[in-house]
């Protein structure tokens, strides 16, 4: 079987199945393309050790405590409802939903008190939304004044007013991966959405084949604002571009539903762009999610995982709520359902990528805390068996989850029970990989001696009394 079918096979058995209320569906795209630059294929690397991240949604938006730019949409879907209290009819709900801008300011924003959570948990990478679709920039962008540093947001006055900066430079200073989030559609410029037409869906409002000055100047507004953040805001080492309906149109999918919406050519010059990205932060990963080709580094469901590994570098990105953004008294899953996420994931060679959505105040609810506080016992005991880890054969059987050392002289067992409070059985019996022989037991957290036995192919284990939560880890190493 080619490389190419063997993977679009494997991507066919991607879960569609959506974790939350609601969801904009990304399709991984067929056709992936290694990298040929040595610095992006280390990086690359790197980030594939780091296996879990922060996600942040956060913008004007958080004050309504509605979904992220999406209500803005002239589309009938479920996540672009608009409440008739914001605006009776739509130009009246854009008005108000723009003037959010005047009233944006998040006092209580202190990135510190987010990294140090972070990084107890265990999160290594960090991507923040720097622009969503609705154009409002997290940053001192110069091409707009629709911006949080401009003086029409109160918080401009605030020391700490380039949000983005601060988080880049906290979460960076703390060891963390920086990923800056880029919505490639901006709802609000006229260069894409032209006030002389009203917008029909998400995509671009008027044909740039037969308006090209118009689009050529939406195609510097872009590149003008990606060079911003490449150049000006320290080392960036992931360029996360959301937004896959801004394409050419020759590599629309007609066999995905959300592309075949696409009718008009929307090709932003991605090589001037991704060289540009390359040229201010060489080695830095791009993320051109759902183009295939040169710009689409690594893959990223969302709001699912892969039901089985895929053998191309990809990310779930997946909330805690049950929103990308803030809402008020939202569901957090619980801690023992982000773990056994993080186990499904990283044994199928993923990465995790939280999302943890910032309120109007400029901090998290207390619930998501308290999710990243319990979560930091346990992947402290058990991180060897998380990060610099590979997904090996037979990869998940029954309530066993397996990942590898890279280097694969050391297999981790994961012990799930889900579906109800975790409880660690009398004794663990799991299949051994092929062609690895075990010297040596332990139980992640125990600190005695393990009781094992072989029956053929099977690792037999008597489990000593212990407090464990939310899953066990079964280390293995070989001879």
């Amino acid at each position: 079987m080619t490389y190419t079918r063997k993977r679009n096979l494997l991507l066919s058995l991607i879960s569609l199945c959506c974790l939350s209320a609601y969801t904009q569906e990304h399709n991984v795209s067929a056709g992936y393309q290694k990298p040929t630059d040595p610095a992006v294929l280390e990086n690359l690397e790197t980030w594939q050790d780091l296996k879990f991240g922060l996600f942040m949604h956060w913008g004007t938006y958080s004050q309504w405590g509605i979904v992220e730019s999406w209500s803005l949409c002239p589309e009938d879907e479920g996540w672009t409802q608009r409440k008739p209290e914001h605006g009776e009819t739509y130009f009246e709900y854009v008005k108000n939903y723009e003037n959010l801008q005047k009233t944006f300011n998040p006092v209580d924003f202190n990135p510190q008190k987010w990294a140090n959570a972070a990084k107890a948990a265990g999160m290594k990478y960090v991507v923040f939304t720097t622009k969503h679709h609705d154009g409002f920039a997290m940053f001192d962008t110069k091409e707009s004044d629709y911006k949080i540093t401009s003086p029409n947001t109160p918080f401009s006055t605030n020391p700490k007013a380039d949000v983005t900066k601060e988080i880049f430079s906290t979460f960076r200073n703390e060891g963390f991966k920086i990923g800056a989030y880029f919505s490639k559609p901006d709802w609000h410029t006229e260069y894409y959405w032209w006030p002389y037409f009203p917008p029909k869906d998400r995509n671009v409002n008027y044909d740039p084949l037969k308006y090209p000055d118009r689009w050529e100047k939406y195609k510097t507004f872009t590149y003008n604002q990606i060079n911003e953040l490449t150049s000006n805001y320290g080392k960036v080492d992931i360029l996360w571009l959301d937004g896959g309906w801004v394409r050419p149109f020759k590599t629309i999918d007609q066999s995905v539903e959300w592309q075949r919406t696409i009718k008009v050519e929307q090709d932003i010059d991605m090589d001037k762009i991704g060289n540009m990205a390359r040229n201010n932060q060489p080695g830095i990963i791009v993320v051109d999610r759902t183009v295939p080709g040169e710009w689409e580094n690594y893959v990223t469901p969302e709001q699912a995982i892969p039901e089985h590994p895929l053998d191309i570098p990809w990310e779930s990105c997946i909330t805690m709520g049950n929103s990308f953004s803030y809402v008020p008294n939202d569901h957090y899953k619980p801690t023992q359902k982000i773990v056994e996420t993080l186990v499904k994931i990283i044994s199928r060679g993923g990465n995790y990528l939280l999302n943890i959505a910032p309120g109007p105040n400029g901090d998290f609810d207390q619930a998501a805390y308290d999710r990243l506080e319990e979560l930091s016992s346990w992947v402290a005991i058990n991180e060897s068996a998380i990060y610099a880890t590979r997904a090996i054969a037979p990869y998940h059987e029954g309530n066993y989850y397996y990942t590898r050392s890279k280097d694969s002289r050391t297999v981790n067992v994961f012990h799930l029970s889900e579906d109800k409070e975790y409880q660690q059985p009398e004794t663990f019996q799991f299949t051994i990989p092929d062609n690895f022989e075990v010297k040596d037991v332990k139980l992640l957290g125990y600190k005695g001696k393990i009781k094992w036995t072989k029956n053929d192919n099977k690792l037999i284990i008597k489990a000593p009394k212990m407090d464990v939560k939310y899953a066990s880890v079964i280390q293995l190493t070989s001879k």
